[in-house]
């Protein structure tokens, strides 16, 4: 096999991690012993947990002196909650490290520098771009100091996310739904407006169906022969936080998003009146901005400095607008029904575009049926590309 062909294994197993690892990026690994035969793998479970490398090699054992290393992410070069992860590669004996991304987190890079010193020969960047996506979100977070943020819509063929009634449950397919349960389950937090609040009173919560072992929720993945990779369990991934975007103050005692399900983050503007939600969320006070009421830059620095990663934005058109106009828009998943309303609200509010040389352009990343549905996953077009 390739060294192409290991490293999309690794990759593979890395996947196993999302939604757990999280403030941790997920990262894959695969150790082959010196004649080339696969002697061990593994992959980050949760945070705090064993990393990557440290998982396969203990299943490789002494096989692996002499071997090959196949890693996602750059080998760690610092102590956290776990050791470096560049000196348990070296200590096992290995001769070879092939790296996909370089670690762009100053505390913890410099693992393939130490790797070489002590004579490991070190090759980077095999299947970098099939690794960035696969680690996107944290690799958001370390480079631009703030959460990825991912828009999740559902909407008609004609672009309507409700009916001019004001009714929108349900639009899509109970296969939709629950796919976006997966991707409320990956998020760090989920955010929404007080608008959606008051209109739908939705709890926002990860919930799974019976019986579901996706690896996108946490579970360990299986290895080609079936067993489960070595490591020491899998903890529980911690709910979502819940936002909502409140410049008000308007959110009721009553609403369902501040049960005890989950933790609840209330984001009022800096002159609203006081808030009396008691213990049932925490409120945080941010500069007024228009269009929207708070400054959304400001929140996404103010859940960066809560170790949020991940953002998943279901809040209405408006909200989404306002994200979209500042730029704060990393990843589009939009689930499209075939239906059509004619009249109702639209998915997007207004977004800075007066022309149409101003479009927000995309590219598709994928599209995939949901049921009856159809999921279209997009993200923006760098401005160099356009």
């Amino acid at each position: 096999m390739t060294d192409q062909a290991h490293m999309r294994r690794a990759i593979e197993l890395a996947a196993h991690g999302r939604g757990t690892t999280s403030p941790n990026p997920i990262v894959g690994c695969v150790v082959l012993d010196a004649s080339g035969q696969v002697a061990g793998e593994g992959f980050h479970a949760y945070a705090g947990g064993p990393h990557a490398e440290v998982v396969a090699l203990r299943a490789a054992g002494e096989r692996a002196r002499g071997g090959t290393a196949y890693v996602t992410l750059e080998p760690c070069d610092h102590t956290g909650r776990t050791g470096p992860c560049a000196l348990a590669l070296l200590e096992a004996g290995i001769a070879r490290v092939v790296v996909a991304v370089n670690d762009p987190n100053p505390m913890a890079a410099g693992g393939a520098d130490r790797l070489r010193r002590h004579g490991v020969v070190v090759e980077t960047g095999v299947l970098a771009e099939e690794a960035e996506r696969g680690n996107t979100e944290w690799l958001t977070s370390v480079r631009l100091g703030r959460p990825h943020v991912t828009w999740k819509y559902a909407a008609t063929l004609d672009g309507r996310s409700a009916a001019a009634d004001g009714t929108s449950q349900w639009i899509t397919s109970p296969e939709s739904r629950a796919d976006v349960h997966r991707l409320r389950a990956e998020a760090d937090a989920i955010v929404a407006g007080i608008g959606t609040v008051l209109a739908d009173d939705p709890r926002l919560t990860a919930r799974r169906p019976p019986g579901d072992e996706t690896p996108a929720a946490g579970g360990p993945g299986l290895s080609p022969g079936g067993a489960r990779p070595h490591g020491d369990g899998v903890a529980a991934a911690r709910p979502p936080l819940r936002v909502v975007v409140d410049s008000d103050a308007r959110t009721p005692l009553t609403a369902r998003v501040l049960d005890s399900r989950a933790p609840t983050l209330v984001a009022v503007a800096d002159d609203a009146a006081a808030q009396p939600l008691a213990d049932a969320a925490e409120v945080v006070r941010l500069a007024r901005r228009r269009p929207y009421g708070i400054d959304l830059a400001g929140l996404l620095a103010e859940l960066h400095r809560r170790q949020i990663v991940s953002v998943l934005l279901e809040g209405g058109p408006t909200l989404a607008g306002s994200f979209l106009k500042e730029g704060l828009i990393d990843r589009v998943v939009g689930y499209l029904a075939p239906a059509l309303l004619g009249a109702g609200a639209a998915a997007l509010g207004p977004a800075g575009v007066a022309t149409i040389a101003e479009t927000h352009r995309l590219e598709f990343e994928d599209v995939t049926p949901t049921g009856p549905d159809l999921r279209l996953t997009a993200r923006p077009v760098p401005l160099k590309e356009l």
